[in-house]
């Protein structure tokens, strides 16, 4: 059993047939079955149900699959690893929240374009839930979630402390006002998996107010002209909000200190590979915050080119 054989083997599972496989791999249908076939000898197991519309993985390819996938994994960090040096090139993924790439990553973007010109950067947004996900499957190389985040496959390194303060429209001077509107009162909220969307549901449990309606956005700027039209209430950084308000369009009202605080971390694997590329965004990314808002408590931590994270006992 090689390399090559697995990634075959990985191809034919993740497009569900020879045929499929062989034009991915850019090679003959003949070549495919025939490496299939050594590993199946070699294993001395069948790795693949045959069927008209293609094949599934058999209980033993199921088993073979995620083993595939962390080789395949490795050998590219092996050669990222090989071909990386001190100066930053490439390309890096990294996840964000909306409200975090709204806000606080266009500076630091455009910090670490001028100091590092050779990388391409691509930001993939979603919700804390859904960003720790895209890392912990490699889909993004880290990613800036509301913390706090303890999982034994990540390391989380705190880069901003937020404000979380409540958003109504501006004609509600008094949140306990909230509590006549029970039965009409709806949150405005990004998708399932955010964290603001947890700690709102929790406060307004503690008022009382219970199986309120939501509505779901994936954008900020829908969010915000929701709350704007008194359609619902929200809870977001005051940060994110301080246009709004300043525009007349929100009211913003101060949450108990429990409720009040969150830390904007930055989580990768422990496990994978720290390229040049992406030591230098994550350094200029905590000396960016923690230069401009010294009162927020950005953690000063630096990552080392090699550094590993030894997991938890779970």
């Amino acid at each position: 059993m090689d390399s090559g054989d697995l990634a075959v083997f990985a191809a034919v599972a993740k497009t569900g047939g020879i045929t499929r496989a062989a034009q991915a791999l850019n090679t003959v249908q003949s070549n495919v079955t025939h490496r299939i076939q050594m590993l199946e000898a070699e294993l001395g197991v069948p790795l693949f149900h045959r069927h008209t519309r293609g094949v599934t993985l058999t209980s033993a390819g199921e088993k073979l699959l995620p083993y595939a996938e962390r080789i395949a994994r490795l050998i590219g960090e092996a050669r990222e690893a090989a071909a990386d040096g001190p100066v930053a090139r490439g390309k890096i993924i990294i996840g964000s929240l909306e409200t975090t790439a709204a806000l606080r990553l266009p500076p630091v973007l455009a910090s670490y374009a001028a100091a590092c010109p050779e990388v391409d950067i691509e930001i993939m947004t979603g919700t804390t839930a859904a960003m720790i996900e895209a890392v912990l499957a490699h889909r993004v190389e880290a990613a800036f979630v509301a913390g706090p985040v303890d999982h034994p496959d990540l390391v989380a390194l705190p880069v901003v402390e937020e404000e979380l303060v409540l958003a109504t429209a501006p004609w509600i001077d008094d949140i306990a006002k909230l509590r006549d509107r029970a039965g009409q009162l709806k949150i405005v909220v990004f998708r399932a998996g955010c964290t603001y969307r947890v700690y709102l549901e929790r406060l307004l449990a503690a008022r009382g107010l219970v199986d309120v309606r939501r509505l779901e956005f994936g954008t900020l700027d829908g969010l915000i002209g929701c709350v704007a039209a008194g359609i619902g209430v929200t809870l977001l950084p005051r940060a994110v909000l301080a246009k709004a308000e300043s525009e007349g369009r929100v009211a913003l009202h101060a949450v108990p200190d429990k409720d009040a605080k969150v830390t904007t971390v930055l989580v990768r694997r422990g496990d994978s590979f720290v390229s040049t590329a992406l030591r230098r965004f994550i350094e200029t990314a905590q000396d960016f915050w923690r230069d401009r808002a010294p009162e927020q408590k950005v953690a000063a931590a630096r990552i080392a080119p090699q550094a590993r994270h030894s997991p938890r006992k779970r």
